[in-house]
């Protein structure tokens, strides 16, 4: 009290402002460029920080908020992806499943999601496509794709725009269900001529695991063909055709409803991988951003402390210079 009161006695004997004999450094922060930074100024600093900190706890906030809608998402479709197993396991055991099986028109068909923030599952479906393109392609071979889902659709059109036939997209905003799916494998079928579809999806294994599978469903005549040869559908003579239908109209109606229920598994299948995958990385993020938001804290909090330190100094230093 009594320095103060010193201090403004003598403030009228002098006209000039307190005035530090040393230079005064401004307080600058690491996140901030140097040359961005005015002289003179302290308090910018500490505001950017706090700008920033709150930035980082919107952005924990959403990613929070959208690992529980995905954690949602991912219980309902789950019980309803392993159901739907049971519909395709009867024409692997009936036809059997031969990806390397040698045709001439291969169709393959890539599975993904519409949406982002899942992790490398869109990623990983197209790496596989491609790997499957290159195996069957041939130079008295046609290879072509039928694309579902916006993302698949993104990265393979930059090289392979030629060979897209379908793309499909927006198709995953109403909750799936067979009708849905099987009404895109009628369209795929009545589009495109092939010997053999290669459906390409990542198949559910749990939250943080998923596995790429490829699954082949044979025309009437591969199927036919493959039969007559005593290969692995050598067993399908075994069983008796009931009513007026040949074996050819039998044969055409089985591959029909056998992609159906493939695609719809498929479908089911990839939707979980999307939503587990989304609720891991979003998790993650969520960590990183308390991580960032601790280091952020910690800046602050040192900025601020060295602020405080500075102006103490201009003080005591103001003080000294009136005393002398």
């Amino acid at each position: 009290m009594a320095m103060a009161a010193a201090l403004r006695r003598e403030g009228r004997r002098f006209a000039s402002p307190l005035i530090s004999p040393q230079p005064i450094t401004p307080v600058r922060s690491a996140l901030i460029p140097e040359e961005h930074v005015p002289l003179g100024v302290r308090s910018i600093s500490t505001q950017v920080v706090r700008n920033r900190m709150k930035s980082v706890k919107n952005i924990q906030k959403i990613t929070k908020a959208m690992k529980m809608v995905a954690a949602s998402k991912l219980r309902l479709i789950q019980s309803r992806a392993e159901k739907s197993r049971g519909l395709w396991q009867p024409f692997t055991a009936l036809l059997g499943d031969t990806p390397s099986v040698d045709v001439k028109k291969n169709v393959i068909v890539t599975v993904s999601s519409d949406k982002g923030l899942c992790g490398g599952i869109n990623s990983t479906a197209v790496k596989v496509s491609r790997a499957i393109n290159k195996l069957t392609s041939g130079p008295d071979k046609e290879t072509k794709y039928v694309i579902l889902g916006e993302k698949a659709k993104v990265q393979l059109i930059r090289d392979s725009k030629k060979s897209i036939t379908i793309c499909m997209t927006e198709w995953q905003k109403n909750p799936l269900n067979y009708t849905q799916v099987s009404v895109l494998a009628d369209d795929i079928l009545k589009n495109v001529e092939y010997d053999a579809l290669r459906i390409v999806f990542n198949k559910f294994q749990s939250v943080v695991s998923f596995l790429p599978t490829m699954t082949t469903v044979l025309s009437p005549e591969v199927v036919e063909r493959e039969a007559e040869s005593d290969g692995k559908l050598g067993d399908l003579d075994s069983y008796e055709i009931e009513g007026g239908e040949t074996k050819g109209e039998i044969l055409q109606n089985l591959a029909e409803f056998q992609f159906s229920c493939v695609l719809f598994n498929a479908v089911m299948e990839n939707a979980c991988s999307e939503q587990g995958a989304r609720m891991s990385a979003m998790d993650s993020s969520s960590r990183n951003a308390g991580d960032m938001l601790d280091r952020l804290t910690l800046t602050y909090n040192r900025t601020r402390q060295a602020s405080i330190t500075t102006e103490l100094s201009e003080i005591i230093s103001g003080a000294a210079a009136l005393e002398g």
